[in-house]
């Protein structure tokens, strides 16, 4: 293909963030692999990387990005940051039709900008190719371990946004210490990138994983922990046999079955997907039950006022933790013995943002450079164009009244 000039953008939503698409090693290295592709980073004092980390390899640090084709960021750009006639890859959050967003997405067709969505980046069967999830996981596995030794006294971690990078932070897994006449058993939600990236804290300390049937029938002498799918914590209400597979077709055929794991839980990791119609995981009714167990909930997955019925609000990375008191259905302090401890940062990846910069451009190098460089039998890019020459593509057609 002709030659191409990539810029990478400095973030401009507040609160800043401080991840970037590709860390500076990648840069060079793609300069090598792709001569005819010329890469250029806008200087920014907010990024962790610094600029003199990209300058010390060779990559060009400049202030105007006027002249690139293809612009790359991670937030929501500001719509007075956006240069027209441009290429954009970010996450846009428009393709739900996220009330916040209209007017930028207005902007964006106004200026004739390509825009080209990270979270719309699948393969042929519908998954999702890029993403920063697993660090969501990692992090708020993390966290939820810090609430429950803060909880109860037992060992004091440092905050992962503290540490230099996941290698520090895993350091100081090494305190984690649970009592052994009360070793906590651990309740798991979810398949993808958010559960496996919890799971690697999880076997970093090297905790037992179990079936959920000897989770539900089984005492213990040591941690454990039991990942459920979707069909372990919801049933049929014919009481039928389910499927994974209908279940993500037809949830109004489905009822919650997670009150059971609820009973015999310490500290529940919430790494589900979950979409308007699902079931619950449980209800204020339900965590008001005398049988309901559950101390520490890690909502990693953090659907506000939804099927996690503690969390009442994200919290923030400086103050990741509040409690919730089901009798009366209000937030406490998080230490409050009669109350659940939450933590519901919504933007976890950004506790570490070097591990997760890296790893969402390794995915980046790896799952969709080559089809926009020209190699896209399946038309990855064009599936996840949401504009192109100030009008909605085909497969975002739906949004016409959102920007109407």
């Amino acid at each position: 293909m002709d030659q191409l000039k990539i810029g990478i953008i400095r973030e401009g939503k507040t609160p800043p963030d401080e991840r970037v698409p590709l860390a500076p090693e990648q840069v060079a290295a793609m300069m090598k692999e792709y001569p005819q592709v010329e890469w250029v980073v806008e200087s920014s004092p907010i990024r962790r990387f610094k600029d003199e980390e990209y300058a010390n390899l060779g990559v060009s640090v400049v202030t105007d990005l006027s002249d690139c084709d293809v612009l790359m960021g991670v937030k929501e750009v500001p719509k007075d940051q956006l240069i027209p006639g441009k290429t954009y890859f970010f996450f846009s959050h428009t393709i739900k039709k996220q009330p916040y967003n209209r007017d930028l997405l207005r902007k964006i067709m106004a200026d004739k900008i390509r825009l080209i969505d990270y979270e719309c980046l699948t393969n042929d069967k519908g998954r999702r190719l890029i993403g920063f999830g697993r660090y969501a996981g990692i992090v708020g596995a993390y966290n939820g371990l810090l609430a429950y030794g803060k909880r109860h006294g037992l060992y004091d971690l440092k905050p992962a946004w503290k540490c230099e990078d996941r290698a520090e932070m895993e350091g100081e897994l090494a305190k984690v210490k649970f009592d052994p006449a009360n070793p906590p058993k651990m309740v798991l939600t979810g398949n993808g990138r958010v559960a496996h990236g919890a799971m690697e804290i999880l076997s970093a300390l090297s905790i037992k994983k179990v079936s959920a049937d000897d989770f539900l029938t089984q005492s213990y002498d040591e941690a454990v922990y039991c990942q459920l799918r979707v069909t372990d914590y919801n049933k049929r209400k014919d009481g039928g046999e389910g499927s994974t597979a209908e279940f993500f077709e037809h949830p109004d055929l489905y009822t919650d079955d997670f009150m059971r794991f609820a009973q015999v839980s310490d500290l529940y990791f919430a790494c589900h997907f979950w979409k308007d119609g699902s079931p619950y995981l449980f209800t204020r009714e339900q965590a008001k039950s005398s049988d309901f167990k559950i101390e520490v909930v890690a909502d990693i997955s953090c659907d506000i006022d939804g099927p996690v019925a503690s969390t009442l609000r994200p919290s923030t990375i400086a103050d990741p933790l509040y409690g919730y008191l089901a009798e009366s259905e209000t937030e406490t302090d998080w230490n409050n013995p009669a109350g659940i401890t939450v933590m519901a940062v919504d933007n976890l990846p950004c506790e570490l943002p070097k591990d997760a910069s890296r790893d969402f451009g390794q995915e980046f190098i790896q799952n969709i450079l080559p089809a926009l460089l020209g190699d896209d039998p399946t038309s990855i890019i064009d599936r996840a164009t949401i504009t192109q020459d100030g009008e909605l593509t085909s497969y975002y057609s739906y949004l016409a009244d959102y920007v109407a």
